[in-house]
């Protein structure tokens, strides 16, 4: 069974940074952030897809979080710029093990196979 190793999180005034990282323990084929803020339910982040590179963000991150990653090593990083205290959650990286088409969006958390045990982050005004 593959395992997620997250890594970063914690805790963090309005306006500042934090990284995220995540190293999956076998092959990926994509590999993305979802976060679960108190009473909410799990949401996309952001995913990059091995095939192409190519990564995707939700509306309400884009231009503040960069998804990066290696796909030889299985491993993924989200920098986090900017940060609101609405971005307040527990954040999950997800892993995808078996091939899918580089035009398939990834927003939908069925589409990953593994799944970290989450990091917390806080963002504090």
């Amino acid at each position: 069974q593959v395992q997620l190793a997250e890594s970063g999180g914690g805790l963090v005034q309005a306006g500042g940074s934090l990284r995220l990282s995540c190293a999956a323990s076998g092959r990926t084929y994509a590999m993305g952030w979802f976060r679960q803020a108190p009473g909410k339910e799990r949401a996309f982040v952001a995913a990059i897809n091995w095939s192409n590179n190519s990564t995707e963000y939700s509306d309400s991150v884009k231009g503040r979080f960069t998804i990066s990653g290696d796909s030889a090593k299985n491993t993924v990083e989200l920098r986090m710029n900017s940060l609101k205290p609405e971005d307040t959650a527990v954040y999950y990286c997800a892993a995808r093990h078996s091939g899918l088409s580089a035009i398939l969006s990834l927003r939908n958390g069925n589409l990953f196979g593994s799944w970290g045990q989450g990091t917390r982050v806080t963002v504090f005004s």
